[in-house]
């Protein structure tokens, strides 16, 4: 006899499907919380770079990822003629640029800041 009462007491409940959707809303919650706190900064993030990169014209001054500075001198479909030097050229491509110097700016460590 008790072991009747004990499936009544913890069977499903009468709603039934309310503890289907209690178990999904924390999940759903915690899904949206991730989209707007991780997901939607770095899309916009990435957005703003291709638009930076999209916009560099000849003459500007750029860092490469790997550290390498120098100054647009051709704008191709895919990639940038850089000069590093006098009489040193160099093609890399556009998504290597990590960052544009603006007129006054001096090659920091970004690590120091």
């Amino acid at each position: 006899m008790q072991g009747f009462e004990m499936m009544a007491f913890f069977g499903p409940s009468a709603g039934g499907s309310g503890g289907l959707m209690q178990m999904m809303m924390p999940m759903v919650l915690i899904i949206g919380v991730m989209y707007f706190m991780m997901i939607r900064p770095q899309q916009r993030k990435e957005k703003e770079r291709r638009q930076m990169i999209d916009n560099l014209k000849s003459g500007a001054k750029v860092i490469f990822g790997g550290g390498l500075v120098g100054t647009i001198t051709n704008v191709k479909e895919t990639t940038f003629v850089i000069k590093v030097a006098d009489n040193m050229k160099v093609e890399a491509l556009r998504a290597s640029v990590s960052r544009v110097l603006e007129k006054g700016d001096k090659v920091e460590d970004e690590e120091k800041k």
